[in-house]
């Protein structure tokens, strides 16, 4: 199974289970994802959830090897599966915590922002590679790191597509803590544990009232991402830029 949902002591664990590919979100990956968010959302004996990759990845973003289909009729089903995950995720109404070791590049690092809270091994980093593929960030990665940063740094982030250490992510306040490696687990686990102990609907109106700061939503943001995503599709950029990705080379952008 690509995506595992585990439960203990109130504690769910939603697990990326696709290791051999760095945890590359394969289009059925997106659809269980969602359906794991939404059946989380109504399980009572779940009071907190980690969200994890296997391996020695959290997520390094969509498959690019599928996204060589120009037809805009399937890419409107992708980018609609897209938002179906990111928004059963972002409004679960329990505290959500990422546990982030290696690359949470692309739509990787749009999901580990729209937790709750973001712990981080020493190998972890958040990375918005979208443009490294001809495409503007998906996943609501645009309204999601704004929030977090606000808008100046958000711009650094995606029009470089850097890699943001857990270290320096600790700096910016998007980490709330970093660990070694090999304690990732056990540091998401007390923490969630602590969560789920608490008064869990009293945390869930103070996520709502969190969300309610936020303007514009995070519905409108991913109208908008979705019109650009859609548009983009079909440029000579992307083309390339899955082109080149698929044979280790850097990408000839011709802006067009």
């Amino acid at each position: 199974m690509n995506v595992i949902v585990t439960k203990e002591n109130g504690v769910a664990t939603v697990t990326l289970n696709r290791p051999d590919k760095l945890n590359a979100l394969s289009a059925e990956m997106y659809h269980e994802l969602a359906d794991a968010f939404t059946a989380l959302g109504a399980d009572d004996e779940a009071r907190s959830v980690i969200v994890i990759g296997a391996g020695r990845a959290f997520c390094a973003g969509g498959d690019v090897g599928s996204m060589g289909n120009r037809d805009i009729v399937a890419g409107r089903k992708r980018t609609q599966s897209h938002h179906r995950m990111i928004k059963s995720l972002h409004n679960l109404e329990k505290p959500v915590i990422a546990a982030v070791r290696g690359p949470a590049a692309g739509i990787g690092a749009s999901i580990a922002l729209a937790c709750d809270l973001l712990i981080a091994s020493e190998t972890g980093y958040l990375m918005m590679a979208f443009k490294k593929i001809g495409l503007p960030p998906d996943g609501g990665a645009v309204f999601l790191l704004a929030q977090h940063l606000g808008i100046a740094r958000a711009k650094e982030l995606v029009y470089t597509a850097r890699k943001l250490p857990a270290a320096e992510a600790k700096e910016m306040g998007i980490v709330m803590k970093v660990v070694p490696d090999g304690e990732l687990e056990a540091a998401a686990g007390a923490l969630a544990l602590e969560l789920a102990a608490s008064a869990t609907y009293a945390l869930m109106l103070a996520k709502k009232m969190f969300q309610s700061m936020y303007v514009p939503t995070l519905e409108a943001l991913l109208e908008m991402e979705g019109l650009a995503i859609g548009a983009a599709r079909f440029t000579d950029d992307h083309s390339e830029g899955i082109k080149a990705f698929l044979e280790k080379r850097p990408p000839r952008f011709l802006g067009r």
